[in-house]
């Protein structure tokens, strides 16, 4: 059998990945790609955002907060991100990011936030809500734990796994296989790692509903959904049997419940 022999540079290798979703924006180097500002409404909290997994993370907690913010839709597919004033804000042209125009000790300072969880953490100690106290050094290490867990883990790799499931050239055939299999195994070992540590407690950090909940939720909510990753005969709620997961379908439906959730998830909607 063959083996892979790689060419000498990557840059021989991009006219391979033509033909995914995402071929026409993608490039190696990062920056802006034209002058467009970014929206400013009146609120001192501005959202740049689009209703994606990672999107509904900072949707869900500043709806659960009740705090006034302005909502700007950021069209990924049409490279929203690359003009010069989302970039202003996150130099790695990713949503969501955000502004707290009245941000530092004496609310005078413009604050700019990018990373979801960095987000959700700097909005959830402002508020002093759905986080433990800063001198709670237990509480909070257990916090950063999972925070950490699902912005290392949890959802690169179920968006890895999405790419090759859903995303992927329809003829690259061997590497979907791959792909899928590799990333989905994978998707399943952390949905039981999730499902295993709430098998004695109703949320993540024991009683209290929190961040990393919320974090956590819009991930599992894509491979359970019909409308998440999915192919015209089969969708990844059935690939990876997402339900077999007892304890985390027990909290995923508790979580779902929440008018704030369910609020939270359609801001900056396709």
């Amino acid at each position: 059998m063959a083996s892979w022999a790689p060419p000498a540079k990557i840059e021989d290798l991009y006219a391979k990945a033509n033909g995914n979703k995402w071929a026409g924006i993608n490039r190696p180097t990062a920056g802006a790609r034209d002058e467009t500002p970014a929206e400013v409404g009146t609120a001192d909290i501005q959202l740049y955002s689009l209703a994606t997994p990672n999107g509904w993370k900072v949707g869900i907690l500043l709806e659960e907060l009740g705090v006034e913010y302005d909502a700007h839709v950021v069209s990924i597919m049409k490279g929203d991100q690359f003009s010069k004033g989302f970039v202003g804000v996150n130099p790695n042209s990713k949503i969501p990011c955000a502004v707290d125009r009245k941000g530092g000790k004496d609310g005078s300072t413009e604050v700019h936030l990018f990373e979801s969880a960095s987000i959700m953490l700097y909005f959830a100690d402002k508020f002093k809500k759905f986080v433990p106290p800063t001198d709670d050094t237990v509480a909070r290490a257990e916090l950063m734990n999972w925070l950490f867990w699902q912005m290392a883990g949890q959802g690169p790799m179920t968006g890895n796994f999405g790419h090759f499931f859903t995303y992927a050239p329809a003829d690259k055939c061997e590497a979907r296989d791959y792909g899928a299999s590799r990333y989905g195994m994978e998707v399943q070992r952390l949905c039981s790692v999730l499902d295993q540590h709430l098998e004695t407690r109703p949320y993540i950090l024991g009683e209290e509903y929190s961040i990393a909940d919320m974090a956590c939720f819009p991930w599992f909510h894509q491979i359970v959904r019909e409308e998440g990753y999915k192919i015209e005969t089969n969708n990844a709620c059935n690939f990876l049997s997402s339900t077999q997961y007892k304890n985390l379908m027990v909290w995923y439906e508790k979580i779902l419940a929440r008018p704030a959730v369910q609020k939270g998830m359609k801001v900056c909607g396709w």
